[in-house]
């Protein structure tokens, strides 16, 4: 995807915020940029890292969640709070890419088996029809040298005329079976038996062999049969993942993911404002500069071993966030600023902004809303000035209290149709006009309370 088709997309999730979209379409297509350069050179190109700056719920990590959904490629995205520094109780960052590539190998996978999928299918058809249809036992017929000369032998033609039937009966079960008509029909079926899940608990920074622990002792109860009774819709999705898994090589998985690890992997790094150390430096600061330490390695590309193979880290793009109400981006250590050359700021959401959100995206509140209420038989039809007035409101309530963004939306909305959503199912089919005025009777404590704790998230 270009840069334009890549903001065109987010435009339809996301309102504003036009800075943002462009430095991460820009970041994710020089992915593609760089892959298609000439090796001596490719090497040497890493990526631009990105630091996002603005207040929370202006979309920061909505833009990662939804880039996440358009980079085919692995992605994770991390609170850099619940980090520690090497030696500390909690988890140390190289765990970020062990996660990373765990994700890796389950794209990869997912990706492999869809490849084979048509072949599995028809294994799959062929094991359920062999169930269906099992073969008869035929008694062995010792044939001697005379009988054997006779131009004309009976229990041939038997045979034969056996196996026409047989395969004209396999047939029909296969016409109907993929019609349909035998979804329902339970058969017995024997599967692998997946090993049994251990939970362990291993030191803090010690993920890693507690997970090889974990995976040694799975493996040796692994490969047993057990029967199963399941309706043969069931049986088809069974059987085909079955198939699908024998075709596939484990080794060649494992070193396609470390390889798209390296060369395509995404890192977003929510909440690093949390562990900027501000200039009137405490104990517990001295914490959070161990872990913007342990994270510049990461960043600036080194090594990490995981149980699939070294991983680089040198071509991994990383994109922090964070609001710095408290702290600023040069709080972080000086390394780590220089590794994030890109920054962008983030807007404060406007009224009109809050108008977009509730009725302009693709799935805005207000369609959320509809079809949710909607199944209960209630129709809501939200009037221009309906949607005018409760983004005023919400942008009234974050103005005079806590300033928590679009997130402030959910609140107002919810205590709009606290009483719509309470009594439907019991009263039949319903239509609600909600307009500036509906929304001013049920908002009305809302918009005129100064205190507003209740409605504060």
């Amino acid at each position: 995807m270009t840069p334009a088709e890549i903001v065109s997309e987010l435009k339809k999730h996301i309102i504003g915020q036009e800075k943002a979209k462009r430095a991460v379409a820009v970041a994710l297509r020089n992915r593609w940029r760089r892959r298609q350069v000439a090796e001596p050179l490719r090497q040497e190109i890493t990526p631009k890292n990105i630091l996002m700056i603005g207040p929370t719920g202006v979309g920061k990590t909505e833009i990662a969640r939804r880039l996440a959904k358009l980079a085919e490629a692995p992605f994770i995205k991390v609170e850099v709070t619940k980090f520690t520094e090497v030696g500390y109780v909690g988890r140390d960052v190289d765990s970020i890419v062990r996660d990373l590539i765990e994700i890796a190998v389950k794209q990869t996978r997912e990706s492999e088996m869809h490849k084979v999928r048509t072949k599995a299918e028809d294994f799959a058809e062929e094991r359920i029809l062999d169930i269906l249809l099992p073969t008869p036992r035929t008694p062995s017929v010792n044939v001697s040298h005379e009988t054997a000369a006779e131009p004309e032998n009976p229990e041939t033609d038997i045979k034969v005329k056996s196996d026409k039937e047989e395969n004209a009966t396999r047939q029909t079960f296969r016409k109907r079976l993929r019609e349909g008509k035998l979804n329902d029909k339970e058969i017995d079926l024997d599967l692998e038996s997946s090993a049994a899940t251990m939970d362990i608990m291993g030191p803090a920074g010690m993920e890693e062999m507690t997970e090889q622990i974990r995976s040694m002792l799975s493996s040796m109860g692994s490969g047993r049969k057990t029967r199963r009774k399941v309706s043969i819709k069931e049986a088809m999705k069974l059987l085909t993942d079955e198939e699908a898994a024998k075709m596939l090589n484990d080794d060649d998985i494992k070193s396609q993911a470390v390889q798209s690890v390296e060369q395509n992997g995404i890192v977003f790094l929510d909440e690093i404002d949390k562990i900027a150390s501000r200039s009137e430096a405490s104990g517990a600061e001295v914490s959070r500069q161990g872990v913007q330490r342990d994270l510049l390695p990461l960043v600036e590309g080194t090594t990490v071993g995981t149980k699939y193979g070294m991983v680089k880290t040198d071509h991994i793009l990383f994109i922090a966030c964070g609001a710095f109400h408290l702290s600023k981006p040069s709080d972080l250590i000086p390394e780590l600023q220089g590794r994030f050359p890109i920054r962008v700021e983030l807007d404060s959401l406007s009224v009109e902004d809050f108008e977009a959100i509730l009725n302009g995206t693709d799935a805005s509140l207000v369609k959320q809303y509809q079809a949710l209420l909607e199944t209960d038989g209630v129709k809501l039809n939200f009037v221009k000035d309906g949607i005018r007035r409760l983004a005023e409101i919400a942008f009234s309530v974050n103005e005079k209290t806590e300033n928590i963004g679009a997130r402030r939306l959910y609140t107002v909305i919810e205590k709009l149709l606290e009483e719509v959503a309470f009594v439907a199912g019991s009263q039949g089919e319903q239509h609600v006009k909600i307009d500036a005025a509906y929304v001013d009777a049920a908002l009305n404590d809302v918009a005129k309370n100064e205190d507003l704790s209740r409605y504060i998230l």
